[in-house]
């Protein structure tokens, strides 16, 4: 486990300066670093709402950039001077719990009943709850209607499983000279994230408890199927990831990519015939997957104000508030609990339908102690099956042997 200074340094590597470190929470205060550029203006509202009702308490926001949040709210909880609560990618709950640095949030069963399937599973290990979910994304594939038309493809018809996929693939470069699909494997962090898809739509995992899975026939499947799709992928893989895959997809130059809802938002913008289905299927899926990525509020320890903390974090993300948040439209979000105001909105948009439908056999982010040592590992072995320099057997086999450190 690493010790409070050693992840103090690893925060301060790679951030910007702080300026003054902030002083802790005052009484009666809640103070929140926000992830972002602004306040959303949905939380603003419930912010003095709760406030309201509580009279006497103040909930009071940080607005820090994306690059900079998680840094500073693990550099503020090292040197012993915590905020409250934290916008955190819930990926990195595991390690802020193991240095002793947040507070369970236990879960009620209805609570978590509240929740799609399997949300609930991103911010639990060791059996409970270290986290409130406030943030959703899922993946689906979309497909370019009119390249498929010119490769003699259906172009209503997506592919189902992964065979469908390199075969169309394949189809749509030989025919047209465009790259049939976009497969991301820069070193940035979706590269980790766009594998995993893979993995959660072939019934595999990585980590079990505390036992590394990953070195199984599902898993390997899915970077076989890597190897597979390369010759006919976007070339030089390694020099984009999703969202810069996501640009040469709006440019018409790529057959199929697998993104999240916003490339819905800005295909509407372009001349493009576009579908949007379900991820396709590995040969051992059980159903529908996408990896399961939220974002969550985690309440730090020995700021004095703990419960309170928990009370908002609760209230801010509650079926309300979380859905005018997550369907007004701007942020983008897969909702997290079904209700009566998805269903309208699913019906309003039916893009959102795949998005949603991918979380019934989905998994979590894995939880490790140390996550971008667990991340790097990940990527390497990607980098490596798609560069040609490792067979997938090989690369899986060292990637597996590497996490037992970073668990």
């Amino acid at each position: 486990m690493a010790s409070k200074a050693a992840l103090l340094t690893l925060a301060l590597v790679g951030s910007t300066a702080l300026g003054s470190v902030a002083a802790q929470a005052a009484d009666q205060e809640i103070a929140w670093i926000y992830c972002g550029d602004k306040i959303d203006p949905i939380h603003e509202k419930y912010i003095k709402e709760w406030e309201g009702r509580n009279p006497g308490w103040k909930v009071l926001p940080e607005v820090v950039g994306w690059a900079q949040c998680q840094d500073k709210a693990t550099t503020l909880a090292a040197a012993g001077t915590p905020v409250a609560m934290a916008y955190v990618g819930s990926r990195t709950l595991k390690e802020f719990a193991e240095n002793d640095l947040i507070v369970p949030v236990p879960m009620t069963e209805v609570e978590k009943k509240s929740y799609y399937p399997n949300i609930v599973d991103t911010v639990t290990f060791g059996g409970t709850q270290w986290g409130v979910p406030i943030a959703f994304s899922t993946k689906a594939l979309y497909w370019n209607k009119d390249l498929f038309k010119q490769a003699g493809l259906d172009p209503e018809t997506p592919p189902k499983t992964w065979a469908e996929e390199v075969a169309f693939a394949k189809q749509i470069k030989e025919k047209t000279g465009v790259a049939g699909y976009g497969l991301p494997a820069k070193t940035f962090d979706n590269t980790m994230h766009q594998f995993m898809h893979w993995v959660y739509t072939n019934n595999g995992k990585v980590i079990d408890g505390d036992k590394i899975v990953m070195d199984s026939p599902e898993v390997l499947a899915a970077l076989q199927a890597y190897k597979d799709i390369v010759p006919y992928s976007v070339e030089g893989a390694t020099a984009y990831e999703q969202n810069e895959i996501r640009a040469i997809f709006l440019d018409g130059k790529a057959g199929m990519i697998q993104s999240g809802s916003g490339a819905a938002a800005l295909l509407k913008d372009t001349k493009i015939d576009w579908g949007i289905a379900p991820l396709p299927l590995g040969p051992s899926a059980k159903g529908e997957g996408t990896l399961l990525i939220t974002d969550s509020l985690a309440i730090f320890k020995d700021t004095g104000v703990e419960e309170k903390a928990i009370e908002f974090a609760k209230f801010i993300t509650s079926p309300g508030p979380q859905g005018e948040y997550e369907l007004q439209g701007g942020a983008g979000l897969t909702p997290l609990r079904p209700s009566p105001k998805v269903d309208e909105f699913v019906k309003a948009d039916p893009a959102w339908k795949p998005l949603i439908d991918g979380i019934g056999y989905g998994g979590p982010e894995p939880l490790f102690t140390d996550y971008k040592g667990f991340q790097n590992a990940m990527i390497e072995m990607v980098q490596s099956v798609v560069t040609g320099k490792a067979e997938p057997a090989d690369a899986l086999k060292k990637a597996a042997g590497e996490l037992e450190q970073y668990k």
